[in-house]
């Protein structure tokens, strides 16, 4: 066992995935907002939560419609998730300088989706938590679209197979080889 280094409280969780949230205004304006700080919050109903800084351009799109879209990136939009991190919709149009495209949602009245994202998971604020450095937007998921590139031929979504991207302690990073699945280590084998 290895000797431990003690630090002073802080988030220390990692990996996260790394996610593009498009989100508008009730006058058309939009923007994209790349976040780590997201997560599920319930599978029944659906919700899951972004975590924003009130000073982020986003922020006031996202409190006044109550809506956004979680975007799942790949590997292949690792620098469009960044330059979308690191730049102000206030200076540029991410949509322009990153050459996405906006696909309209399913559930949603102002935000838009990212066509090159193999998922888009539309969003309805429920409740905003105002925690300190960050805003919790808690949401219902209303609507979800996926990449018909990625369905198998029995109809199964292979989200793995997307290139998904993750975010760990300021680095992007594949998710590299499978391991295992779900339950493996207590699965009993089968006799040959």
């Amino acid at each position: 066992m290895s000797e431990k280094e003690i630090f002073k409280p802080g988030n220390m969780l990692y990996p996260l995935p790394a996610v593009m949230v498009s989100c508008a205004d009730k006058s058309g304006k939009d923007n994209i907002l790349t976040v780590a700080w997201t997560g599920t919050v319930c599978s029944d109903p659906p919700m899951l939560y972004i975590s924003v800084r009130p000073g982020r351009f986003s922020h006031h799109m996202i409190e006044e419609t109550g809506e956004f879209v979680v975007n799942l990136t790949t590997e292949k939009l690792a620098r469009a998730t960044d330059f979308c991190g690191v730049r102000s919709g206030r200076d540029v149009d991410k949509w322009e300088e990153t050459r996405l495209t906006r696909k309209a949602a399913v559930s949603l009245q102002y935000a838009p989706a990212i066509a090159e994202c193999p998922v888009n998971i539309e969003c309805k604020v429920r409740k905003i938590l105002r925690l300190g450095t960050h805003d919790m937007f808690l949401a219902d998921v209303t609507g979800v679209q996926v990449s018909s590139r990625y369905m198998n031929e029995n109809g199964k979504f292979e989200l793995n197979k997307t290139g998904l991207l993750a975010y760990s302690h300021g680095e992007y990073l594949g998710l590299g080889k499978k391991i295992g699945t779900f339950g493996y280590s207590v699965r009993k084998k089968k006799k040959k």
